[in-house]
């Protein structure tokens, strides 16, 4: 397969809120025998590249590392055009592969072989952060760890589901709520908010989503949520939602990251109810939890919830092949990502932000 010698990639400059994205013309990389190059053609824009190429993490350390070459992006979806002398039993030119937030691990620590999280390998490669992400043209990733793409899920679909849909998943599932049971779901008609709320409809959850505004009710409502609290005209959130559930939902999956999202949400829950914190807010003051007294009491959870592993993310994309989740695409190229991180910061954003990479 002929490939060319260069390539455009969004390529971070400035700093803090003044970081831009510009479109520059970059050598393709080479993958080692390890590898693939994967040709990008739809990477999805997730908070968390907002948060990167702002620096809005900058106060907890957390910083795009200078080996990415400013390129963030880690919801890629493409085609395999290239394949290192030591995986070609895996992939071949032409296959559709994901990369994802978790780009390689070591496969020999605790965790990678304990057969339950790999997600906390101490050795983890994440594209956009420590290494080039997918706002470019040509990416190279670990072949062991790619994902291979179902048929009924297009490339644009899946760029979004493989950090943001897994992340929504995975949240629902550490909820612990089962069919039948409530579970809430603050700034459930954002990115990736609306799929929370498929997927927790299609787990059989009974779905109670907050967010602001009549275009986020009647995005939420149709999506399967059963209620809707306007959180700009509701005065008492905990309290509507013990109106509706009676004793407390049984789960609460705080995907706004917001000071008041975590405050709120263990006033909603019922005993032994959990809190599943995903959001992650720029401030670093906010702080997950509850005063004792209530945590004892009714004997409540507080989880945390990092994106997924490998077979989450084939469960997640499972959905989507089966159609019971879809997420609503905003669509865009390369030179909309600055606009889109401006209507993200602004709650303009509709559904998922995708940008077309590859011509």
């Amino acid at each position: 397969m002929s490939l060319p010698s260069t390539q455009k990639a969004a390529v971070k400059v400035g700093t803090g809120d003044a970081s831009r994205t510009e479109i520059r013309e970059l050598p393709v990389p080479e993958p080692s025998p390890d590898q693939i190059l994967v040709k990008i053609n739809y990477s999805g824009l997730c908070a968390s590249d907002k948060s990167l190429l702002l620096d809005e993490w900058g106060s907890t350390g957390i910083l795009q590392q200078p080996c990415t070459q400013g390129i963030a992006g880690h919801e890629g979806a493409g085609t395999v055009v290239k394949v290192g002398s030591n995986v070609q039993d895996l992939w071949q030119p032409g296959d559709r592969a994901g990369i994802k937030w978790i780009a390689s691990i070591c496969r020999k620590c605790e965790f990678c072989t304990n057969g339950v999280d790999e997600c906390h390998c101490p050795k983890q490669l994440n594209s956009g952060f420590s290494i080039a992400g997918t706002f470019q043209e040509y990416c190279i990733t670990d072949a062991r760890y790619a994902t291979r793409l179902p048929d009924g899920v297009s490339d644009a679909e899946a760029g979004p589901l493989l950090c943001g849909g897994v992340t929504a998943y995975t949240g629902c599932k550490r909820s612990g709520v089962r069919p039948g049971q409530w579970i809430v779901i603050p700034g459930a008609g954002g990115g990736l908010g609306h799929l929370a709320v498929q997927y927790a409809n299609a787990m059989g959850m009974r779905v109670i989503a907050i967010d602001g505004g009549d275009a986020k009710r009647d995005l939420c409502l149709s999506l399967g949520a059963e209620k809707f609290i306007d959180f700009t005209t509701c005065k008492d959130i905990p309290a509507e939602v013990m109106s509706i559930t009676k004793y407390g939902a049984h789960g609460v999956v705080v995907i706004s990251a917001t000071r008041q999202g975590y405050e709120q949400a263990p006033h909603m829950l019922r005993p032994q109810g959990t809190m599943v914190c995903i959001g992650l807010p720029k401030d670093g003051t906010v702080i997950a939890g509850a005063p004792p007294i209530l945590m004892v009491l009714k004997k409540l959870n507080i989880v945390g919830s990092v994106t997924g592993t490998l077979k989450d993310v084939e469960e997640c994309l499972d959905f989507t092949a089966r159609g019971l989740v879809r997420p609503i695409l905003t669509h865009g190229d390369l030179g909309d990502i600055n606009r889109f991180l401006d209507d993200m910061g602004a709650g303009r954003l509709a559904g998922r932000a995708v940008i077309k990479v590859a011509a």
